[in-house]
């Protein structure tokens, strides 16, 4: 949606599955590398804890491997903050754009609400409370981001509107990668052809006249032989023509008598 949005030509941005497969494979790879070094050259181990308490839990050792994956995270969720921002304004079909906007500001929010708790309000929780916290904080961000995302799209389905944009869009030819970003978005109401019809001969008869306006100012500008007519464009005999040509700069006036002309 963002490069749909951002694009300065004026031809269409067309994004197929395909092309946002090859986008999302470096990002899990990233990942799979991360991890996989990870594991092979620093092994979690598990410490022992003690709970506010003195109850005694083991817990995975947290070292500069962990502060680094949250840093990165960090980093790529504002980056999708971002992204939401610059496409706050755009449209898509099912208002997909700007329920997905919502489901990572939830998530941004969820995520920084919960680790200030676990950090400030709970720093010596036990294993229940850790559990508990690790639960409410993915109901939250996961749970709430599926229903934010398939909730509309079900809730038209049970409707009986599932098909109503599809068939539209696919009638003017809308494919399913313009349908995710506004591109081709159909109104709710069918087109009135009949008024499309008028207004297309309106502006086809302006475009026949300035077409015919052309032709008769050059043929009468470019050749000296072809005397104006009576009632015709350069028909002032009296007075110098003040005759503007279509090709010049505005403001700019031929004032050459229709002899010389």
């Amino acid at each position: 949606v963002s490069l749909t949005y951002r694009v300065k030509s004026a031809h269409k941005v067309k994004l197929t599955d395909k092309q946002l497969l090859q986008w999302m494979v470096p990002i899990l790879l990233v990942m799979l590398i991360y991890l996989s070094t990870w594991t092979l050259s620093d092994t979690p181990t598990a410490e022992v804890i003690k709970d506010g308490n003195g109850l005694k839990f083991k817990q995975c050792v947290y070292n500069w491997w962990d502060h680094s994956l949250a840093i990165g995270e960090v980093l790529f969720l504002a980056w999708g903050i971002r992204v939401c921002y610059n496409v706050r304004n755009a449209e898509s079909l099912y208002n997909e754009a700007r329920l997905i906007s919502y489901a990572i500001y939830n998530i941004a929010l969820v995520n920084t609400t919960m680790v200030a708790i676990h950090l400030f309000i709970f720093p010596h929780a036990g294993p229940d409370i850790k559990y508990l916290l690790g639960f409410i904080r993915t109901q939250l961000s996961t749970s709430v981001t599926i229903a934010l995302v398939f909730g509309p799209k079900v809730l038209r389905v049970l409707r009986g509107q599932g098909d109503q944009w599809d068939n539209r869009a696919r009638s003017r030819g809308v494919t399913a990668s313009f349908s995710l970003n506004g591109i081709g978005l159909v109104p709710e109401e069918a087109p009135d052809l009949y008024q499309e019809n008028e207004e297309l001969k309106e502006e086809i008869q302006k475009l026949a006249a300035q077409i015919e306006f052309m032709k008769i100012v050059h043929m009468e500008v470019n050749n000296r032989h072809v005397k104006p007519k009576s009632g015709g464009y350069f028909s002032n005999l009296n007075a110098p023509a003040m005759v503007q040509s279509p090709l010049a700069r505005p403001g700019c006036l031929l004032t050459k008598p229709p002899d010389e002309l």
